[in-house]
């Protein structure tokens, strides 16, 4: 499948399938990916205006905080260690912080500013030698795995930096979602070709299954990003009434994930061995 680069460039890129089955990989890869990140709205911190719109975002937002805080809460004792992987402006990190002892990895200067400027107790990086080997109860990926080239070194890295009972957490877009299917190449999540690669639940599932270092534990549905991801793809459409639209078809990519437990957005809890 062809797919533009709605977002940035307008250039073209190909969606090819790798030699793990259901694991998808961007072609060409560009040799200066940085280049394609060089937008303000790539940097998720919102200013705070008081209006309607930004009340909404703000309270979906702690709405599916929330929610990934608890899958942490309910597999690790509070204060324990966790590293957020990726953790762009800070807005996880900051809202664990008073729960456990909290690291964020970040390599761009632009988003570690913000998430530093954000945090009261937790500890923004951008290496991992900072972090001891076998010191982390769990490591989270939010929309961050599928942004990273070399997978199998940086599994590797986690493997060595979680305790013997560590838990690794990752959230991925899912391209057999129904909003995937419904939107094609002008589904968002794509996001060619900051998206390394794509990944459908069998695809995550044989990936898994085939490194003998971890364990796949439990696949949970990232419910709102049905809806943000419809979306954008309305927006890439031009479509008219495009929030409308975005809440009834991300509606029927729900209904019918409570069926085939295709999500939008899977999250993976997977255990160290």
């Amino acid at each position: 499948m062809k797919i533009k680069d709605h977002f940035l460039s307008q250039e073209i890129f190909e969606i090819i399938e790798t030699d793990t089955k259901g694991v998808y990989k961007t072609s060409p890869t560009p040799p200066n990916i940085s280049k394609y990140y060089e937008s303000e709205d790539y940097i998720s911190h919102h200013q705070d205006t008081g209006s309607l719109k930004e009340k909404l975002y703000k309270f979906l937002q702690s709405f599916n905080l929330g929610y990934k805080k608890n899958i942490l809460i309910d597999r690790i004792k509070k204060g324990s260690k966790v590293l957020d992987y990726g953790c762009g402006a800070g807005e996880f990190v900051k809202f664990i912080e008073s729960d456990f002892h909290t690291f964020g990895y970040e390599p761009d200067n632009d988003a570690r500013t913000v998430a530093q400027n954000k945090i009261s107790k937790a500890k923004i990086i951008n290496d991992l030698d900072a972090i001891e080997n076998k010191s982390l109860d769990a490591i989270t990926l939010w929309h961050v795995f599928e942004h990273i080239e070399n997978q199998d070194e940086m599994l590797s890295i986690f493997h060595t930096k979680l305790k013997d009972d560590g838990i690794l957490i990752i959230a991925v877009p899912n391209p057999t979602s129904y909003d995937a299917k419904h939107y094609k190449e002008y589904w968002a999540a794509y996001d060619v070709p900051r998206h390394f690669y794509h990944f459908s639940k069998n695809g995550m599932e044989n990936l898994i299954s085939k490194n003998k270092n971890w364990k796949l534990r439990k696949i949970k549905p990232l419910i709102l990003d049905a809806y943000y991801i419809s979306l954008l793809s309305e927006k890439y459409k031009k479509s008219p009434l495009f929030w409308l639209k975005a809440i009834v078809f991300g509606t029927i990519s729900n209904v019918k994930a409570l069926f085939s437990n295709e999500y939008s957005s899977l999250i993976y809890v997977i255990k160290k061995q």
